[in-house]
């Protein structure tokens, strides 16, 4: 009880004190509130200052947060002379006292300055929206990388495993959330509210979410399951224009994730989906025994950007292929009538376009990271624009074979190693 009331004290200060800044015509300058706040000794204070440095950054312009990014870049870095100083310690003597010195003196004064402003009521939302700026100024600043890498650094260990709540989300539950997951939906649009519950209604639909306590109502990534009697070739059995049909779950053996959305730009790059999906069938296999099979129905989003593209290609027959394909109408009629061509490009791509050495295709990347394997293609799959525009109108299952997952996670993670359905072995163009 008394915790509570001294947060609600705070809470009640932090406003008053919010109020007080922007009634003020001299507000101190926001590179002046950070000084303060670094200066700060009484913890009171300091998550007031903390308060105030936060809402005077959402005011800013965004030249004016250009400004701030770089203050932080050039005057919040490690002390170089501790460094020194610490790593001579070290060199003499590599013991663990001396290595956790180093490490100590080594950590910018950045990531000080995002400990004490996350002490403040409501400080993670707004410095995960923070975060979101920070990123869409890297491309034209990429001298504030540095920066970024203290956010992820910090988020990672803010949002690890252990604080995140998974809810399922139904008909029940807050319009907040219901709002955000049709606002957040980024792989098979939700027209209307209608839409939205004639995928979390039905008694063979699920909607699962990983929520942080410090995000009220912010889901922070969600996957719809359908649970269905087979493994689906198109997105139109699992979202039929008249609504899905409902199916009595003792009759179903497959599980569907059908669309994984990311809803907070500002965690780009803190992983939650493989989390989200290993305790998503540990859900549904306690709920539903009869659920063997579990599989993706995903979008191939990066086929024809990579059709379009003089991309390094290293032999002359997937070079004619890509060109037969890319000499083909972006039309619904081609994608159903050259669909045996279209479904070879489409592996090809997916085996042999690369980032690194792991697959160039993103949503690949990430179901392939999780130990699933390539299952089976189908074009003429989704048939909308976007679609159309991006892969053909074509999909792929990434089967999650229970047997397999760990085994094919360290072939994947360790050399690349991409396994696929021995079915398609006719289908690959050796590189």
């Amino acid at each position: 009880m008394a915790f509570g009331r001294f947060q609600d004290f705070l809470g009640a200060l932090v406003k008053r004190q919010r109020g007080l800044f922007f009634s003020s015509g001299e507000a101190a300058s926001i590179d002046e509130l950070l000084n303060k706040l670094m200066g700060t000794v009484g913890e009171v204070s300091g998550i007031v200052t903390a308060r105030q440095v936060l809402d005077h950054y959402k005011e800013l312009p965004t030249e004016q947060k250009l400004l701030f990014f770089e203050n932080l870049e050039k005057n919040f870095n490690a002390d170089q002379e501790e460094v020194k100083i610490a790593f001579k310690a070290y060199e003499k003597d590599p013991s663990s006292a001396n290595t956790n010195s180093l490490s100590k003196a080594a950590e910018p004064l950045r990531h000080e300055v995002l400990r004490r402003l996350n002490q403040t009521p409501d400080a993670t939302h707004d410095l995960v929206g923070m975060r979101t700026d920070l990123l869409k100024l890297l491309e034209a600043h990429p001298q504030l990388k540095a920066v970024d890498e203290d956010f992820v650094r910090l988020f990672t260990s803010w949002f690890g495993r252990g604080f995140l709540v998974l809810q399922t989300v139904n008909w029940a539950t807050s319009a907040a959330v219901l709002e955000r997951i049709i606002r957040y939906e980024a792989v098979h649009e939700i027209k209307d509210w209608e839409d939205l519950r004639s995928r979390i209604d039905p008694p063979n639909r699920r909607c699962f979410a990983f929520f942080h306590p410090a995000l009220i109502d912010e889901p922070l990534i969600f996957v719809e399951v359908a649970l269905l009697k087979n493994i689906p070739t198109s997105i139109y059995s699992i979202l039929k224009d008249e609504g899905p049909e409902a199916i009595d779950c003792s009759e179903c053996s497959t599980a569907v994730f059908y669309s994984i959305s990311n809803c907070q730009p500002g965690l780009q790059n803190i992983s939650f989906g493989n989390f989200l999906i290993k305790q998503v069938v540990q859900e549904l296999q306690g709920e539903l025994p009869s659920i063997k099979t579990f599989v993706t129905l995903s979008p191939i989003s990066g086929f024809q950007e990579w059709l379009d593209t003089s991309s390094e290609v290293k032999t002359s027959e997937l070079i004619d292929l890509k060109n037969q394909v890319n000499a083909l109408p972006v039309t619904r009629e081609t994608a159903e009538e050259h669909g045996d061509l279209i479904k070879k490009a489409a592996l090809n791509y997916l085996l042999q376009a690369k980032k690194g050495k792991y697959p160039a295709d993103a949503v690949a990347r990430f179901h392939l990271g999780n130990g699933a394997y390539i299952y089976q293609l189908h074009t003429g799959a989704d048939l909308s624009k976007k679609s159309l525009g991006q892969s053909r109108g074509t999909m792929v299952n990434y089967m999650y074979d229970l047997r397999y997952i760990e085994t094919n996670h360290e072939r994947y993670a360790t050399d690349g190693e991409i396994e696929f359905n021995d079915k398609l072995k006719s289908l690959v163009i050796a590189s």
